[in-house]
């Protein structure tokens, strides 16, 4: 099954043009769902709102290129403030709603963002004195002193929308930030062409079985690429009805799949094992309309894919992407059986060329293990302000995946090991550095490392290797106390969920962790 055409011709398209596009096209047909607060708006209604607050960022002062700062969970205000940040020039960067102050001031103040868009509850703590380039602060569903109503911006005004200043490949659409093994989390530039080619592979011969019939559920976070793109670009553009939930439950998944009609989930292994669980327990409905998963962010054990399909009759399809690459780059197939692999990630989209190289950057035979090494319309420009960081993954146009791969007699991939370090929780990229460097500003830590753990439920864990200062005692009040220095700074899925105390963190002459070394001692 040859992948070879996109659903239509990228160029010259933005975001926003697709967006809007359906929406007229759509009009009275339910474009979205917020069961946060049981808002649902049509097609009409959303192209209205994303206009309406394009003019109203526009009338408060956004240029082109201003970036614009969005601090929400999963809700209506989110999705219209990013297509609407686009149409009035500006570049979405887009924040954990988990994050903690050093996380959110770290980001701020790396993307430059001049507007921010949150609400009160989630400034709790935080302090964004100092920020030199944030100018106005508006919350949605709850005030804040110092800060804007958001409500404001979807009133009347006769702002001109501006004109591209660039064409769509070379204008970024959005700046999400990748957590990189080494260092802070680096910006990614995305550009409107990158994000449309990346749903028009999608949505290509062949590419997934996704029609403008469909009512697609997003527990997905949409800060993340992959609910960003797969999940809110994707079903608006396509026509489809989107139901978004802010954080996975299974228990309202599961009310949610037969109250809206779910036909299609994008998810990952963990909550695939959780909806196993719910099906086994008899909370998932069997009576459902959902004809398959998609799987992504982190390896999928074909068994978990098998369980779900004898439990529930539900097909998966598992994925491969990064941020990187707008995110999706290879999918698997639902049919016929014969192109059914559990175990594999499927084949490239349409207009990605791979290449499998050793370590001297030499092809491998086929069927042999070697780095994925990939182009196409869906890769980045670059990482934000840093070109060394770039030059690193990307070379000659090629971007180097770090990823240890091998293909079948049919073409089909498997990921056989990452060369990167990054951990996966839930499917969320932890940075073994990020942790590491607030451990280490902690006075009891004079040397640390993290690496992976395998777990049944969360996929990995991260787990911190710590050797203590003389004049503390590695004990367990100070096992929880690092515990708790780590959880006032960084996002829940980036705290070590066990902390080891050792004599010595293994390194080599360079000063690098041997991270393969801490990891042997993990049962």
């Amino acid at each position: 099954m040859q992948r070879t055409r996109l659903f239509a011709d990228p160029t010259g398209r933005f975001v926003h043009d697709i967006v809007l596009q359906s929406c007229c096209q759509n009009s009275g047909k339910t474009a979205l769902v917020d069961s946060s607060c049981d808002l649902r708006l049509t097609f009409t209604e959303y192209g209205s709102l994303v206009e309406s607050l394009a003019r109203g960022l526009v009338s408060t002062g956004l240029n082109p290129g201003n970036v614009v700062a969005i601090y929400l969970p999963n809700s209506w205000e989110f999705a219209i403030t990013y297509h609407a940040a686009t149409l009035a020039g500006g570049i979405p960067t887009l924040l954990n709603p988990a994050y903690r102050e050093r996380e959110v001031r770290y980001q701020l103040e790396n993307s430059g963002a001049t507007f921010l868009v949150t609400d009160a509850p989630l400034l709790e703590g935080i302090n964004l004195a100092g920020l030199p380039c944030l100018r106005r602060v508006f919350t949605t569903r709850h005030e804040r002193g110092g800060c804007e109503n958001f409500a404001n911006l979807l009133l009347p005004s006769t702002a001109t929308l501006p004109k591209p200043m660039q064409d769509s490949a070379q204008t970024v659409a959005a700046l999400p930030y990748s957590s990189g093994t080494t260092g802070l989390p680096k910006g990614v530039m995305l550009s409107h062409h990158n994000l449309v080619a990346n749903v028009y592979q999608l949505l290509g011969t062949n590419g997934t079985p996704l029609t403008a019939d469909d009512t697609m559920l997003c527990f997905l976070p949409l800060y993340h690429i992959y609910g960003l793109t797969v999940a809110l670009t994707l079903s608006i553009s396509l026509g489809s009805t989107l139901v978004l939930m802010p954080r996975f439950d299974v228990q309202k998944l599961s009310a949610l799949v037969l109250q809206e009609g779910v036909t299609m989930m994008p998810m990952v292994p963990p909550a695939i094992n959780a909806l196993c669980q719910a099906a086994e327990t008899g909370v998932f409905p069997q009576n459902h309309k959902v004809r398959w998963v998609k799987s992504g962010a982190a390896p999928l054990a074909p068994e978990l894919a098998r369980r779900l399909t004898n439990l529930t009759g539900i097909g998966v399809v598992q994925g491969y992407g990064m941020t990187e690459a707008s995110p999706v780059t290879h999918v698997g197939f639902i049919a016929p059986p014969e192109m059914v692999r559990p175990a594999s990630i499927g084949q490239p989209l349409a207009l990605t060329d791979c290449r499998i190289l050793d370590l001297n950057e030499h092809e491998v035979a086929s069927g042999e293990p070697g780095e994925l090494v990939m182009r196409g319309p869906q890769f980045m420009l670059g990482y934000w302000k840093d070109p060394q960081a770039t030059a690193a993954v990307v070379r000659d146009g090629w971007y180097f995946s770090g990823d240890i791969v091998r293909t079948d007699a049919d073409g089909f991939y498997y990921v056989l090991d990452r060369r990167k370090e990054m951990i996966k929780y839930k499917g969320f990229p932890v940075a073994p550095a990020e942790v590491e460097s607030v451990l280490l500003e902690h006075p009891a830590v004079r040397d640390c490392g993290v690496v992976a753990k395998p777990d049944a439920e969360a996929g990995e864990i991260p787990c911190a290797f710590v050797v203590v200062r003389e004049g503390f005692t590695a004990c367990d009040a100070l096992d929880q106390q690092l515990r708790a220095f780590v959880a006032d700074r960084l996002a829940h899925h980036k705290q070590p969920r066990e902390i080891r105390f050792v004599e010595t963190v293994p390194r080599t002459p360079s000063g690098k962790i041997l991270r393969r070394e801490l990891k042997k001692t993990i049962s």
